[in-house]
């Protein structure tokens, strides 16, 4: 910060974490005139799809805002001028990040800095990630009366649930539910920044580069759903949560042992087709904001079990915006799954570099001739691969999906080396 006449003062982007030098603005949370306490936000900053806050480590009076929401701006950029009358002229260059979702620019020594004595935080600013704030609103909790489950007392979606009660028909919300889609509203226009910005630009970029071809089967899945069906409870008394997924993810991992060129990037100044040696399993996940996907690492390393509690810690991280940079980073095959909501065939956009991704319909249950001509109730899905022809032709595509069918329809093996 730098004084200007004695009174105005700028404010810069802090340090925002190791080796990241810039980031997007996603909202400003003051204006010009505001009166701005230490502790206080003021603005949401976005990398790497995990938004953060900007807390201020000054008090005064807001004067003029120097970047616009969805401006790239980097560490150091002056983002704000306020009235610095009676301030400091300068606060600690370094600062330390508060969870995966907040940055403080606050003395981290002892209390003291060159601003002064470290002052207690406003009082009625709650710590919460932005989608939780935005989730509150919704459900119209103030989060002054919400006591935080999380670091420092931060406010984690799950504390939300016991401000809700089954009273008066109103839905009781629990972080199992599908998130909260937002579906606009007719006549209005949402500006392209943050998290949907990302997406629109990492789908268009993988569009444009990738030649994507798509392949479809059919897969009887009855087995799995009986096996699942069985372990539910044994599952859940060491609090795991079994879905189909974890199936699904061992599925693929051994599918691209089978086939190593789908577990695999193409490297196009290089160009070189990298078949990758590890398997770090992409989980697409809907959040409020819209679709990030979090990273199993090394999934071939892990049982059923390991997979379904890195699935539910990984989904619950997304869905309350506290998703760590480095389980966005690394994915070397995707899955998606649209069956939840009711689909059952789709067409999903490779996430590059990546060379495939797996879209899971809905499980429906229909007769089937079984090998003796005979009508048996089944219970289906249809997988929907996505390949980029660069790498993968349509032979291997259909070998892929033919290893991926045979785990499935004998998902007990997927299950020897559990320990529960």
């Amino acid at each position: 910060m730098t004084c200007d006449g004695g009174t105005t003062v700028e404010f810069a982007l802090p340090t925002i974490g190791e080796g990241v030098y810039e980031a997007e603005l996603v909202r400003w949370l003051v204006k010009p005139g505001d009166m701005v306490k230490r502790g206080q936000v003021l603005l949401e900053v976005m990398t790497d799809k995990a938004t953060m806050e900007v807390p201020s480590p000054f008090a005064g009076t807001v004067k003029a805002l120097k970047a616009e929401p969805g401006q790239t701006v980097k560490v150091g950029q002056v983002l704000l001028d306020y009235d610095g009358a009676g301030q400091p002229s300068a606060v600690p260059a370094a600062v330390h990040a508060r969870g995966a979702n907040s940055v403080s620019s606050l003395p981290t020594d002892g209390g003291q800095g060159t601003n002064g004595p470290m002052t207690t935080p406003t009082p009625g600013y709650v710590k919460a990630a932005p989608s939780v704030r935005q989730m509150a609103r919704k459900l119209g909790i103030d989060l002054t009366s919400v006591s935080g489950s999380g670091p420092e007392g931060r406010i984690l979606v799950e504390d939300l649930t016991r401000y809700l009660r089954p009273s008066g028909g109103r839905e009781v919300l629990t972080e199992r539910q599908p998130p909260r889609l937002d579906v606009g509203r007719p006549g209005t226009r949402i500006k392209l920044v943050g998290l949907r910005r990302r997406i629109a630009e990492h789908m268009a970029h993988s569009a444009r580069m990738i030649a994507h071809y798509s392949y479809v089967d059919e897969c009887d899945v009855t087995e799995l759903v009986r096996l699942r069906n069985s372990l539910k409870e044994t599952f859940a008394r060491s609090g795991i949560k079994l879905t189909y997924l974890p199936f699904l993810v061992k599925a693929a991992v051994a599918a691209l042992k089978e086939v190593p060129l789908v577990n695999a990037s193409l490297d196009e100044e290089a160009e070189e087709i990298v078949l990758h040696d590890g398997y770090h399993i992409g989980i697409a996940v809907a959040t409020p904001g819209g679709l990030i996907v979090p990273v199993i690492r090394d999934a071939d390393r892990k049982d059923v079990s390991a997979i379904a509690r890195e699935i539910d810690r990984l989904s619950n991280e997304a869905r309350a915006g506290r998703s760590r940079r480095e389980d966005l980073r690394g994915g070397t095959f995707t899955l998606t799954s649209v069956g939840n909501i009711g689909g059952l065939i789709s067409t999903p956009v490779i996430n590059h570099p990546e060379v495939g991704i797996l879209g899971i319909g809905k499980v429906v249950r229909r007769p089937v001739y079984d090998e003796a001509g005979q009508i048996r109730p089944a219970d289906l899905v249809y997988l929907s691969f996505s390949f980029d022809h660069r790498v993968v032709d349509g032979a291997i595509g259909a070998t892929f999906g033919n290893a991926v069918v045979k785990q499935l329809r004998n998902p007990a093996a997927m299950l020897l080396t559990e320990k529960l």
